[in-house]
């Protein structure tokens, strides 16, 4: 039975003057939403719910909250290359906000069983109820991500963790049609072959 609770500790002010860094966490709508997928979800489909614009990142109506127990994994496809420049992640002040965040990067379908692999980079989480405390994935490793997978395994001690916001920051790339990204996808055998013929007979960027 779903006992994902999303509406309650409500926070309807800010703090600060966050309208600049909103600005930049605009990547959720490069997100394939409808290929998002969320492992241990207690409500099918809501693990896709925080991945919204930054004025709402407060709004508590929607969030994700695990099940089973306390870890939480997502999938997350792009719709093109992304220089993945910031991370929010925004829960209550409570111990199901999660305690740890660990990235892969470019590895479609992971399971939970997957995630036992060395990460490409952890972070330790504070607890955020505002959603303003950014954490800053490497650059060097980060620079062409396609899928980024973000595993939750701990929070601060409750049995579940809850999620309300997600933010990404980055830089977006169309991949099919960007001449700068040529190399990056004929090292990678994962396009449809007659994507990369077009991509032989295209000598420099596309303007």
């Amino acid at each position: 039975m779903p006992h994902s609770h999303c509406n309650h500790g409500s926070h309807d002010h800010d703090h600060g003057n966050p309208d600049e860094i909103g600005l930049q966490y605009n990547l959720y709508q490069k997100i394939d939403k409808d290929n998002v997928q969320c492992l241990n979800e207690s409500v099918d489909g809501s693990g896709k719910t925080v991945f919204k614009p930054w004025e709402k990142r407060l709004d508590t109506s929607e969030c994700v909250e695990s099940d089973a127990d306390e870890e939480l994994l997502f999938n997350i496809p792009f719709t093109g290359n992304v220089k993945l420049k910031g991370i929010i992640i925004r829960s209550e002040d409570s111990d199901l906000h999660p305690s740890k965040l660990r990235l892969f990067k470019n590895k479609p379908n992971m399971t939970f069983d997957d995630a036992s692999m060395e990460p490409d980079q952890v972070f330790e989480l504070q607890k955020d109820s505002q959603g303003l405390l950014e954490y800053t994935p490497k650059i060097v490793t980060f620079s062409s991500v396609s899928h980024l997978t973000m595993h939750f395994p701990t929070n601060f001690g409750a049995e579940t963790t809850k999620i309300y916001y997600i933010g990404l920051k980055g830089e977006w790339t169309q991949g099919h049609k960007h001449g700068v990204t040529i190399c990056t996808y004929e090292s990678r055998p994962m396009l449809d072959d007659h994507k990369l013929k077009q991509f032989d007979s295209v000598g420099r960027p596309i303007e």
